[in-house]
């Protein structure tokens, strides 16, 4: 099943139920939309163990596969996925 937009603002919701900050689409969903076959996502804001509910939450309730990284700490990889993605869902500072 191709990726859709509802998938990616499910993702989205879900995330920013599980205290994410930032959500940033990259890999085939992002260059590639109408190939892709899963949902590359790196997020931040979610610590610890929650990032890994939020992880299984995301598995559970979108019907493609999903593959999440988190954005902290940040290494030379999240640069990358910064530079190269999409913010799709960004918290505004106070």
């Amino acid at each position: 099943m191709p990726v859709a937009l509802n998938h990616i603002d499910e993702a989205i919701a879900i995330a920013r139920r599980h205290g994410a900050t930032r959500v940033v689409l990259f890999g085939s969903t992002q260059s590639a939309p109408d190939a892709a076959r899963d949902l590359d996502l790196a997020i931040g804001g979610v610590p610890g163990w929650d990032f890994y509910k939020l992880a299984a939450e995301l598995d559970a309730h979108l019907p493609v596969p999903v593959d999440v990284v988190p954005l902290e700490p940040a290494n030379t990889f999240t640069q990358r996925i910064l530079d190269r993605g999409r913010v799709v869902h960004e918290e505004e500072s106070p």
